[in-house]
């Protein structure tokens, strides 16, 4: 068969010869078939073993009409919001709304509900009361257990409970939907199933063995202790290997989540990322001048997944997990050869990478048969002696990706780990990276500089980032490069006071640094970071963490990191005289802003009347006039 994007109506059915589908993907996003989409992942995942599968993208939820223009499928639905939570998706951290979306036609907003999991559900239920639904995604992912809503600012329970979906599917899909599909096609009942990577609801948990049961939804609606003690089991037991089932109550019954499911291997990896998709948005988005999301990653290249770094205020670990996995060099040579074809490609590879690109294996031998440590991290706060720090074999995939002919320059834009970078004792790749792979400027997130913020991030001291920077420019210097460090940085993070807020200010201004990207810390669903956030402890150790929770607080700690902003005056005013830090208010190099204007005219003013005063008594011959208007500028600069 020629190939197609996937029915998305009656009459593509129809083209296909198919009476019914044998799933229906409910999506929140506008249907682009390309491997950086979920929804293309799982569609064409579920092609490839048999089944029919039909795409109903972005429907209007104010009816179940649109849920039913595919009809009902035979096996079940397949639920999601999209790439991205639909709240993230809607509102920024200030929970204004936005006016944009890359994941929709032409860019345009609101092409899809608040919460759209829930809402896509409930509208299937009304369509078909007995269809079964299976809920999958980073919205449903994020949200398997009872968790904190920062919108709603309260602990809302489990996803699957409001939903009303059999299945909640969790982490990355492609096995766990596989055995789902053909489960149900053997006719299994899958709403209470052992399918690893499941979260599903029970009456009673007799027949669970090897299973931890964490506080329930009432106990951590109540108490911001046992939602803290609740996170920390959820991080522990997040390994395929070493995982264990984990029971919540909620209003009489329990929901069990199975272990993680394994990520895929190397061969499994490559199977998804060969599969036929088009690369590109269905043609009915054309009229609106296509989907904008797919700019981005069209020329780009995933080839690993997973990321044992960790963060505490990122979900990966709790969404693709800390065990790294990567495609074959062949693999991905194949995909980099095939984009030289299509008839827009300038010659540019814009990103080779994942979560992080310069992890392009496990972090050591031990992880592939006990799994991930449960009591330690791979990077922080120092390197673990098990660590494997190489970069040859990832050097060698872009060597070889830059001989492919029609490619003139490989970009890497998915991050590069610095921490991990300044740890390897061999200095050829970042030789090479500075050489071959920088266009200027290289993005780094060192994301704060106070320790104190840092340790509460799970990221490395200030002092590692120094050593990578100096580094940085000292290779650019030897090579004849003139390259710069564009730093992503992070605003009230917990742990960050405002005397914080002013050290990292007073970094950038020693530094020379212009940020043009500051990010507010955003509490969204399930990271360690949004527990702190809403408990103000520290789920490891139940320390007490510092919480920048008011608004003005937040506006005063971002406007401290672009203090240079005219319309930032004000408010870096106001931090810097609460914090008694007015010696960073005047005309000397350290300062970051110059004095109000009312105390600035006042010190002109006296400097006027002293000057003139000088003339009047000591002027005659010339000799302090000059001296006496130098001491000024002086004093005024010191």
């Amino acid at each position: 068969m020629k190939k197609d994007f996937l029915p998305i109506s009656k009459e593509d059915m129809q083209k296909r010869k198919i009476k019914q589908l044998d799933f229906v993907y409910v999506s929140g996003d506008a249907y682009v078939d390309h491997p950086s989409f979920g929804h293309a992942i799982i569609t064409r995942v579920l092609e490839s073993e048999g089944f029919s599968v039909g795409i109903i993208a972005q429907p209007d939820w104010k009816s179940c009409d649109e849920f039913k223009k595919l009809g009902e499928p035979k096996y079940a639905f397949l639920v999601s919001a999209g790439n991205i939570d639909s709240m993230v998706n809607h509102y920024t951290v200030n929970k204004k709304i936005r006016h944009t979306d890359l994941y929709s036609p032409g860019g345009k907003a609101f092409c899809r509900p608040d919460r759209a999991t829930i809402v896509y559900c409930n509208r299937i239920r009304e369509a078909y009361p007995k269809a079964k639904i299976i809920i999958g995604g980073v919205e449903a992912s994020l949200r398997r257990f009872a968790h904190y809503d920062y919108w709603d600012n309260k602990v809302r329970r489990s996803i699957i409970f409001d939903s009303r979906a059999d299945i909640l599917t969790y982490g990355m899909g492609e096995k766990i939907i596989t055995e789902l599909a053909h489960a149900l096609k053997d006719g299994k009942e899958i709403s209470q199933t052992d399918i690893d990577g499941c979260v599903y609801v029970r009456t009673n948990i007799d027949y669970l063995e090897n299973y931890v049961e964490i506080p329930s939804f009432e106990e951590v609606s109540a108490d911001k202790v046992k939602y803290a003690k609740a996170t920390a089991v959820q991080y522990y037991e997040q390994d395929p290997i070493r995982g264990r089932a984990i029971v919540q109550k909620c209003q009489g019954k329990y929901l069990v989540q199975n272990k993680p499911m394994m990520p895929l291997s190397t061969s499994e990896l490559d199977k998804v990322y060969s599969l036929p998709y088009m690369r590109t948005y269905h043609p009915v988005y054309e009229k609106d001048g296509g989907v904008p999301a797919i700019n981005e990653v069209k020329f780009s290249i995933t080839n690993t997944r997973g990321c044992y770094g960790a963060c505490n205020f990122c979900a990966l670990t709790f969404h693709q997990g800390r065990m790294v996995t990567s495609r074959s060099e062949k693999s991905v040579l194949k995909e980099a050869e095939s984009l030289t074809h299509e008839p827009d490609f300038k010659g540019y590879i814009h990103d080779v990478g994942g979560p992080t690109a310069n992890f392009y294996g496990p972090a050591c031998q031990k992880q592939l048969t006990k799994g991930t440590c449960k009591n330690r991290q791979c990077l922080y706060p120092e390197p673990c002696k098990n660590l494997i720090i190489d970069h040859k074999k990832y050097m060698r995939l872009l060597q070889k990706m830059r001989e492919i002919p029609k490619v003139k320059k490989v970009f890497i834009r998915s991050g590069i780990r610095y921490d991990y970078l300044i740890y390897d004792k061999n200095d050829e790749f970042f030789y090479y990276l500075a050489k071959n792979h920088i266009s200027g400027q290289l993005k780094v997130a060192p994301e704060h500089i106070s320790d104190n913020v840092l340790s509460n991030m799970g990221k490395p001291g200030r002092a590692v980032y120094d050593k990578f920077a100096k580094k940085f420019y000292d290779i650019n210097k030897k090579i004849g490069k003139e390259q710069y460090l564009v730093p992503y940085l992070m605003s009230s993070h917990p742990g960050s006071t405002l005397n914080d807020a002013i050290e990292l200010a007073e970094y950038i201004k020693a530094h020379n640094l212009h940020p043009e990207q500051v990010q507010d810390f955003y509490p969204t669903p399930f990271t360690i970071s949004t527990c702190m956030f809403y408990t103000g402890l520290n789920p490891f150790t139940l320390k007490e963490v510092y919480v920048p929770r008011t608004y003005e607080e937040k506006q005063m700690q971002r406007a401290l990191l672009q203090f240079t902003k005219k319309e930032n005056y004000a408010l870096v005013l106001k931090a810097l005289r609460l914090a008694h830090r007015e010696d960073l208010i005047g005309y000397g190099r350290n300062c970051l802003i110059n004095p109000p204007k009312s105390l600035s005219e006042r010190t002109k003013n006296k400097s006027k009347q002293n000057k003139l005063s000088t003339n009047k008594g000591g002027a005659k011959n010339g000799k302090n006039t000059g001296r006496k208007s130098g001491f000024t500028k002086g004093k005024r600069r010191s």
